[in-house]
């Protein structure tokens, strides 16, 4: 049910007593965690030890761009926007890049034995202060195209893909880090926008659906991943996805607005999502506890995001595609700034 953060880059007490409850059914990874490639391959193996008898997840955010958790001894990723600007003036370019792009990304977060790097972003980019550059374009075509293609270099690298942020964080500009998110448009209206790229990345056979902590008080009173409306009747019914839904991060400023630690995951379930974020160490302990009593996500659920086999990281340093993609995102993907 919970993907957790953890302390930082070896595993404490408290991290341990976590990872033995049934209720956490994955680890998300961030800067933090984060020393050099020996070290978060050690601390991955020793959340594997913690967990080995039943289908356990290790996620991490690596976009690329500014939503990069590996840098050091990894490959520099480009931010998606710079796949939108190559569009504007070579389409088939791009689609080919972003497929790169995916493949590259994918490819080494399964080398250290990482089953998920939610992604790709599916948010239009029309001046949202927490998507700006990670998202593709704002032309809800462009980045349908490009969504599809990451799609598919996720999956060749044995991959489970994540849309984010279902339906649309992109076209709200308030951050939902630390504000709360309204966006008034209609249904109608958001079908032939934001809704695009997820529409069509479902048809990709994506795994996974992330939620927005974002409120569309024209279709319903709660926010996303809080909404029945917006889950079950739309994603699951109306678009007919039978994947994992995950809930965004429950420590976020626009996840209050359902109430405390317990209402948030309460919530999140009632409305049907599989798997629930609580990123921030601080929230953990109080989360792992009101979640106790609950049912665990289902193992085989669970188990369709693992990563297929995947070459080890020195059989991938050998790889000429590895170093043949990171060569074209280096010349073609140049930050505005140089």
């Amino acid at each position: 049910m919970l993907i957790i953060g953890i302390h930082g880059k070896t595993l404490n007490d408290d991290d341990r007593i976590w990872l033995s409850s049934p209720q956490v059914s994955g680890v998300i990874l961030f800067t933090r965690n984060y020393a050099n490639l020996d070290q978060i391959t050690t601390l991955i193996d020793d959340i594997r030890m913690e967990r080995p008898d039943d289908p356990f997840l290790i996620c991490v955010d690596q976009e690329g761009g500014p939503v990069q958790r590996f840098r050091e001894g990894f490959t520099r990723l480009p931010a998606l926007a710079r796949l939108g600007e190559i569009f504007d003036r070579d389409p088939k370019l791009a689609v080919a890049l972003a497929e790169e792009h995916a493949w590259l990304m994918a490819s080494e977060m399964r080398a250290i034995d990482i089953d998920l790097s939610f992604a790709p972003v599916a948010d239009l980019a029309r001046g949202n202060l927490a998507i700006g550059e990670r998202a593709f374009h704002a032309d809800p075509a462009v980045v349908s195209e490009l969504v599809q293609a990451y799609a598919r270099g996720m999956h060749l690298a044995g991959m489970a893909v994540t849309l984010k942020h279902f339906p649309g964080h992109g076209s709200v500009t308030a951050d939902t880090h630390f504000d709360v998110a309204s966006d008034p448009r209609t249904l109608d209206e958001l079908r032939t926008t934001d809704l695009v790229p997820f529409v069509d990345g479902l048809a990709t056979g994506a795994e996974a659906v992330m939620l927005a902590h974002v409120t569309y008080p024209e279709i319903d009173t709660f926010a996303a991943g809080y909404s029945r409306t917006w889950i079950t009747d739309i994603l699951r019914n109306e678009l007919g996805f039978t994947g994992i839904v995950i809930g965004d991060d429950i420590g976020m400023a626009a996840a209050e607005s359902i109430g405390g630690i317990a209402e948030r995951i309460e919530a999140h379930r009632a409305a049907g999502c599989d798997l629930i974020l609580a990123c921030s160490p601080s929230i953990v302990e109080e989360a792992v506890g009101v979640s106790a009593d609950l049912p665990a996500c289902a193992a085989e659920r669970v188990e369709s995001l693992r990563g297929a086999v995947a070459p080890t990281w020195e059989s991938l340093a050998e790889d000429p595609k590895r170093d043949e993609c990171a060569r074209r995102l280096a010349e073609y993907c140049v930050h505005p700034q140089g």
